[in-house]
């Protein structure tokens, strides 16, 4: 390929740039895997003669699906050591933030049967853990991104007959996260923020009956340190065990010497940093964020310790 023709293939790959990031984030659940999936793709695109430009997008998909989900495939064979958690993203007050969106090349957008925010929520990211990486690239391509059967078929290199069996046994590992879906509306958003408020500045004040009260009596807490910084290898489950886990940690930490609220995956969470501490596996950055029931009480509290987790979220100064 020569370097007319290399650049007349980058200026267009980029047009798809977006797309494909958020494709790859929503297979894998971690930004910085869709960083290097995306420049992969890219990579494989400028050593891959295309007879037509107009075919990109379909071609850059498919390599962009198979990418990611040969990664989902190794991570899942090397294990992880805890529980794991989507990386956070930031997607400021817009209600379709560029970073999450699936933009068309001629303007508009994409937006199948999960809308474009929900589907970079937590509690959405997390319910995907469930299916293989195949389910969990024709789900995202029919209900996500609007894909026909056909589309979806092609992009995989999969029978239409096959991307319908498929389509049906990942809506069906769904039925739970369906039964209760996160989407992030105003009202979400308002009360995920004052139970988030409200229970750390319980912890900050040492006020246990204000906090407990925040919290669900089923309540779980997942910290996600990613082997490489303390962190709680099993999920800590129930309203006593939480705080007493949370309590624990202001002993260890105390207040951060820097801490924002910032809107991340669609819901207000807190990214907080902390003076080094002697010991080094003490993780120094962190974001926590808590999901919240009808009544605005706490049922899942989510803390990313992993400093790979947390290289698409700018830090406090």
């Amino acid at each position: 390929m020569d370097n007319r023709a290399r650049g007349a293939l980058a200026e267009a790959a980029r047009e798809h740039e977006s797309f494909l990031w958020g494709l790859c984030y929503r297979m894998t659940g971690v930004a910085a895997d869709a960083d290097d999936l995306v420049q992969e793709t890219y990579a494989r695109a400028l050593a891959t003669p295309l007879e037509r430009l107009d075919a990109l997008r379909p071609w850059l998909t498919r390599v962009a699906v198979n990418l990611s989900r040969d990664h989902l495939r190794r991570r899942r064979r090397e294990g992880y050591i805890g529980p794991w958690l989507p990386s956070p993203v930031e997607t400021g007050d817009e209600e379709v933030p560029p970073s999450v969106e699936a933009r068309l090349p001629g303007g508009g957008s994409t937006e199948g049967r999960y809308e474009l925010l929900e589907s970079v929520s937590f509690a959405f990211l997390l319910a995907l853990e469930v299916l293989s990486p195949k389910q969990r690239a024709v789900l995202l391509l029919r209900d996500v991104f609007d894909y026909s059967v056909l589309e979806a078929a092609e992009a995989l290199r999969m029978s239409e007959a096959n991307v319908k069996v498929v389509h049906h046994r990942a809506r069906a590992a769904m039925d739970g996260y369906d039964q209760s879906r996160c989407v992030p509306t105003r009202d979400v958003q308002e009360r995920t923020r004052a139970a988030l408020e409200g229970f750390l500045g319980a912890l900050l004040t040492g006020d246990v009956a204000a906090a407990e009260a925040l919290l669900a009596s089923d309540v779980r807490a997942l910290s996600d340190g990613g082997g490489k910084v303390r962190a709680a290898h099993v999920p800590v489950v129930g309203a006593k065990r939480v705080l007493g886990f949370f309590f624990r940690l202001m002993e260890l930490r105390g207040a951060p010497i820097a801490a924002e609220a910032r809107r991340l995956n669609g819901l207000p969470a807190v990214v907080a940093v902390f003076e080094p501490a002697a010991d080094p596996l003490l993780a120094t950055r962190t974001v926590i964020r808590v999901d919240v029931d009808a009544r605005g009480k706490i049922r899942a509290l989510h803390v990313v310790l992993a400093d790979r987790k947390l290289l698409g979220v700018r830090m406090p100064v």
